[in-house]
């Protein structure tokens, strides 16, 4: 199937290794040109825009710190000036951990809240801006974990931070729907990244196949799990899907 996604303009936040460079990598694949956002795992993304643009496709890494406003401001600015445009933005930038709510040190629920939260809404911000301005009907997708949406013992900050970004794109999605806008989440399951052990607490195979048990498949999740829903929201072909937030998980839950 074609999902029509050749010549789009994408912006990929989170982008230099895991999910978010699958995200990226999936959609040079589909002909888009991409903008692979980082900020600190510069050499995944530099290899994933350069295999990109081996392929023909217009892309490039650029670092990207989304707790700074200028730094966001920037990024926008240029990617709308390599690419003209853009069509559709990818939030996967977050911070996360683990461990009992009690013992959560401040300083790190501070910085999930200016990641995950804070992150996204100036990064939604600036491209809807954009897109506004420049009468674009785009599309934005938006990953969380299923903590944000039936809670997990562990990740209590997780959980908060995630189910804001629920909120915001159902919001964008009411707000923004006339400008021809959309907005979803996808919302995963536990899958095996380079934070997995630190999800897990580095449990052994017994344990792991414990938590696999979990899930009505048997298993947790791989990236190449979830660009195909990703790729789906951001194509035209769901062009009257906003506002949802749709699990990719295993069954792991299911409301």
């Amino acid at each position: 199937m074609d999902l029509q996604l050749a010549g789009k303009n994408v912006l990929v936040t989170g982008a230099g290794q895991g999910l978010g460079l699958a995200i990226a990598e999936a959609f040079a694949d589909e002909g888009a040109n991409v903008a692979f956002a980082y900020n600190s795992s510069s050499e995944g993304a530099e290899k994933g825009a350069a295999a990109a643009q081996e392929a023909g496709r217009t892309s490039f890494a650029l670092r990207c710190d989304v707790t700074s406003q200028d730094d966001v401001d920037r990024t926008v600015s240029e990617v709308v000036s390599e690419f003209g445009s853009i069509d559709v933005l990818v939030n996967n930038a977050a911070y996360t951990d683990t461990g009992p709510f009690t013992d959560a040190n401040p300083d790190d629920l501070a910085r999930m809240v200016d990641v995950t939260v804070m992150g996204t809404l100036r990064m939604t911000q600036a491209v809807v801006r954009h897109m506004t301005d420049a009468g674009i009907e785009g599309s934005i997708v938006s990953l969380m974990g299923d903590s944000g949406r039936v809670g997990e013992s562990r990740l209590a900050g997780v959980a908060t931070t995630r189910a804001s970004t629920m909120g915001l794109m159902k919001s964008i999605a009411k707000e923004f729907g006339r400008n021809g806008i959309r907005a979803n989440t996808v919302s995963l399951g536990l899958v095996r990244s380079e934070r997995f052990a630190h999800h897990t607490g580095n449990a052994d195979e017994e344990r792991l196949a414990r938590i696999a048990k979990m899930y009505p498949l048997r298993r947790v999740g791989v990236p190449s799990d979830v660009p195909p829903m990703v790729l789906l929201l951001a194509s035209p072909l769901s062009g009257w899907t906003t506002g949802q937030t749709i699990s990719v998980n295993g069954g792991y839950s299911m409301v």
